[in-house]
């Protein structure tokens, strides 16, 4: 009996010592935990629950080159409510549900009273902490919606959480976008990549906490980091001349139901670009900017590239333009390929000047092929010489690669150099052709051209571009004054002579080439074509240079003089007739022209109340109700709009002050004036954001 006693004595002993020693070595473990790794747990309870987010900076604009708009951030807003009983009293929620339902209805129009009501409802019962009300606020409606009951008690005591982002938004819509640039999946395309790093500006951090759902709701916190904002670029885009330039060119693509076209403007000095455009034809017969054809597609340029082979026969010596070359009946053949003029009987005997005024291809392909078969080199030097064999190096990438051949290549065929002279069997991008036209406009200077002029900070220049030159001379003064008098001489009386005028002297060169698809220039029928004009104005003291191209026109007209060239008028002719510019002042010297008052701005019925006083025609090129004149000719003025778009500063330079208080008041601003007469400067740039309570001030002259 005592042992059995004893043993489940010792038995209680072992079991009680065991438990003892348990219990102890859970307190020290819970001892352990708390102060010995009680700071790492705790961290990582913390990083579960809570975390710093990146906050965006707002992206810096896009301008155009006087300042206005061309791309900017739009802030939005999402709505959001904190519907916990620690946040929203019952009293309050209560007092204000049926108010507050009513103005979102009211608001938004998106719900009935009665729906919001019940999903607010549903939401406090669930007690959520991030209930979503509503997404892509805008500012005026969130200004509104802090008044509503419940919600202008604010965030901590009526839930009101309100989220920022940015959308980005272009004014002028598709004017120049594709060189403007947009985001798609995270890439960046045209100045918008371009400039990436001084638009984005730098990330700030928020504190965030996760809620029940797994999402994670923004507190307010002393130690958050702000985000700066993005640098604002100024372009050298020009408003008037790049609605000018898509409007001619979208009409002429419609007209032939071209597959897609191209036109850029540059000036002719600096290498500024002043207007781009580039039209693809859609599945609905529509066009839209959806690729930057002037700075990414490189294709044989056609009979453009007889500016570069002129001035390689020049500078060789080859030819002078007095010299005579007989081009037969118009055909001549190269190792059994024939070789054709556009004109079925031929040109016969003609001079050197005559054969570039009429594109005459017999005449360049044999020449060329005369002077160089003996040693091909010597003209791929020449023309390499000029600088067209390497790229531009603008900052928009995807700028398609130049392709001279080189002696020896494995396309290398005794065809290849009569072929190159008229411009085939060579790549070149419309900026790149644009680029030497602009060099021989420029007494030989070939400029880099130029998108953006400088940066800016919070309106302070922080960086400014000047204009580079890439190759100081591509050729002799002799062989550019020669060449300049070929392009005049093409305008007058060769193939462009449809669009020569009186008024103002155009020189240039068009330009006709067989697309090639699928290694052939004709498969199934009509072959397709490429029609382009190069050339720059006015022809005695150039200021700008231009390029139209024109792809696969539809029918039976498709040179470049018909095609390409009636645009390349109508673009320079609305940029002369507008004259808005300084450099133009000299154009016209005849004494009638000041016989017609000009007025730069004003109300369009005062203006046509004016004028009708006067024997003249009117031109409208729009319908809009603020508009400036210009004396087109001794009888007629051209009346064109001043665009006023909602919430940015107005231009009102030129108006008398009626007209500008108006103007400036009704777009929101408070305006302070000074002197008499009109208006001639303004203190907010025109095209600027204006934000609530903006005063502006103009002089009066």
């Amino acid at each position: 009996m005592d042992k059995n006693k004893g043993d489940i004595l010792w038995r209680i002993y072992l079991v009680y010592f065991l438990t003892v020693g348990f219990g102890l070595l859970i307190i020290f473990k819970v001892g352990y935990i708390q102060f010995v790794e009680g700071d790492q747990w705790r961290e990582r309870a913390r990083n579960s629950t809570m975390r710093y987010a990146n906050v965006d900076a707002i992206r810096g604009d896009i301008l155009a080159d006087d300042g206005r708009l061309l791309a900017t951030s739009v802030p939005i807003y999402e709505i959001r409510m904190d519907l916990h009983r620690s946040v929203v009293s019952d009293d309050v929620f209560q007092k204000g549900i049926d108010s507050l339902a009513f103005r979102l209805s009211r608001l938004f129009r998106d719900r009935s009273q009665a729906e919001y009501r019940r999903v607010l409802v549903e939401a406090r019962r669930n007690q959520e902490r991030y209930f979503l009300v509503k997404r892509n606020v805008s500012y005026n409606q969130l200004t509104e919606l802090r008044t509503f009951p419940v919600f202008r008690l604010g965030r901590f005591r009526g839930g009101l959480v309100v989220e920022e982002r940015s959308r980005r938004e272009m004014p002028f819509k598709s004017l120049a976008a594709r060189t403007i640039g947009y985001e798609r999946e995270g890439f960046f395309v045209g100045l918008e990549g371009a400039y990436r790093k001084s638009l984005e500006g730098v990330q700030g951090k928020r504190l965030e906490q996760r809620i029940s759902g797994g999402q994670w709701m923004p507190l307010n916190d002393e130690n958050e980091i702000r985000s700066q904002n993005g640098q604002d670029i100024v372009t050298t885009i020009n408003i008037h001349m790049q609605d000018i330039i898509e409007a001619a060119l979208g009409k002429q693509l419609e007209k032939f139901q071209a597959m897609h076209g191209t036109a850029i403007v540059m000036e002719v000095e600096t290498g500024r670009i002043k207007a781009i455009s580039n039209l693809t034809r859609n599945a609905r017969g529509n066009y839209d900017e959806t690729f930057n054809y002037a700075v990414g597609e490189s294709t044989e340029p056609g009979s453009t590239f007889k500016l570069a082979v002129m001035l390689a026969l020049l500078e060789d010596g080859v030819v002078t333009p007095d010299d005579f070359i007989d081009t037969g009946d118009g055909q001549v053949s190269f190792y059994g390929r024939n070789m054709r003029d556009a004109s079925d009987e031929g040109f016969g005997t003609i001079t050197i000047k005559e054969a570039f005024a009429l594109s005459s291809n017999v005449a360049f392909s044999s020449l060329v092929f005369d002077a160089y078969q003996r040693n091909p080199q010597r003209f791929i030097t020449r023309l390499n010489a000029l600088g067209i064999n390497d790229p531009l190096g603008i900052e928009i990438r995807g700028e398609g690669k130049p392709y001279i051949p080189e002696v020896g290549d494995a396309n290398w065929s005794g065809t290849t150099l009569p072929w190159m002279s008229i411009g085939y069997n060579v790549s070149m991008t419309p900026l790149q052709i644009l680029s030497l036209y602009n060099a021989v406009a420029n007494s030989g200077r070939m400029m880099k051209p130029m998108f953006v002029d400088e940066i800016r900070q919070t309106g302070r220049t922080i960086q400014r571009f000047s204009p580079t030159v890439i190759n100081r001379s591509i050729a002799s003064p002799y062989s550019l004054r020669i060449v300049r008098e070929m392009m005049e001489e093409t305008v007058k009386s060769g193939t462009a002579s449809n669009i020569h005028t009186p008024l103002y002297a155009i020189a240039g060169k068009t330009g006709t080439a067989q697309i090639a698809t699928g290694g052939s220039y004709r498969s199934g029928g009509r072959a397709a074509y490429r029609a382009s004009f190069a050339g720059y104005f006015p022809a005695e003291n150039p200021v700008y240079s231009m390029i139209v191209v024109i792809h696969n026109p539809k029918g039976w007209i498709y040179t470049g003089s018909q095609v390409a060239a009636p645009v390349f008028r109508e673009i320079a002719d609305k940029i002369y007739a507008t004259r808005q510019f300084d450099v133009f002042d000299d154009w016209v010297t005849s004494p009638v022209m000041a016989s017609l008052p000009a007025f730069r701005a004003g109300a369009r019925d005062d203006l046509e109340t004016i004028y009708s006083i006067f024997d003249c025609n009117l031109i409208f090129n729009d319908d809009m109700p603020w508009v400036g004149s210009r004396v087109n000719s001794s009888d007629s003025v051209m009346i064109s709009g001043r665009e006023m778009i909602s919430n940015l500063v107005p231009n009102v330079v030129g108006m008398g002050l009626k007209d500008a208080l108006y103007v400036l008041e009704n777009a929101g601003l408070r305006v302070r004036f000074a002197g008499r007469g009109v208006v001639r400067s303004q203190s907010m740039r025109p095209g600027t954001r204006i934000n609530e309570g903006n005063i502006i001030f103009i002089q009066l002259s």
